[in-house]
């Protein structure tokens, strides 16, 4: 963790912001701006890029990808260039949390792959580029998203420790608890052999 140099309301305030910032819920707005219908009535009903793709529609899965993974991103770099690095972790732990827990979706969002992964990039570029590469080898190996989320987000503290990141390393680990606990129904169909493939509707 960064040394903790700004008081509780100011933490509090970015806390908020950043949770705002990682509610918005892309996938959701993309769709429907694409006439490519709701999301929440096709396939998984996830609003993430894995989802989005199921409509069949690659530049509106990309387009997702990179929203998502912005949000955390910008919650991180203007937590940074604003006030600070305790700031700018806070801002990107509550944006991720934005995403998974959305308060204008009533709490059901996605699983925050995309936004974990822009949060770090932005946090430890070094760490973000390895564990994308991370995510992107698995991807290629096993076509299989939710396998590849997994393996991405269990490896970040590795990747943390390699590139001499350790002020990240607390929040490593709770973005990757997070990660785990919202991948619980893909962990159960990964055992069972019944976990879809990327792109597969």
């Amino acid at each position: 963790m960064p040394e903790i140099v700004h008081t509780l309301p100011v933490l509090l305030i970015w806390a908020a912001l950043g949770y705002l910032l990682g509610s918005i819920p892309f996938g959701m707005v993309v769709t429907r701006v694409m006439g490519l219908g709701n999301l929440r009535e096709i396939g998984s009903g996830n609003i993430g890029t894995t989802n989005v793709l199921r409509t069949g529609s690659k530049s509106a899965a990309a387009l997702t990808l990179v929203l998502d993974g912005g949000k955390g991103a910008l919650a991180v770099v203007l937590g940074r260039l604003l006030a600070g690095e305790d700031v700018a972790q806070i801002a990107g732990l509550m944006a991720f949390i934005g995403h998974c827990y959305p308060v204008w979706l009533r709490f059901k969002g996605g699983k925050g792959v995309a936004t974990f992964l822009g949060l770090l990039l932005a946090l430890a570029w070094p760490v973000g580029i390895a564990c994308c590469l991370t995510w992107l080898a698995t991807a290629v190996a096993s076509r299989t998203s939710s396998l590849s989320a997994l393996i991405a987000a269990a490896s970040s503290t590795f990747w943390m420790l390699v590139f001499g990141s350790g002020s990240t390393f607390a929040l490593g680990i709770a973005t990757t608890l997070l990660v785990f606990w919202r991948h619980k129904d893909n962990i159960r169909r990964l055992r069972a052999g019944t976990e879809p493939k990327i792109g597969q509707k």
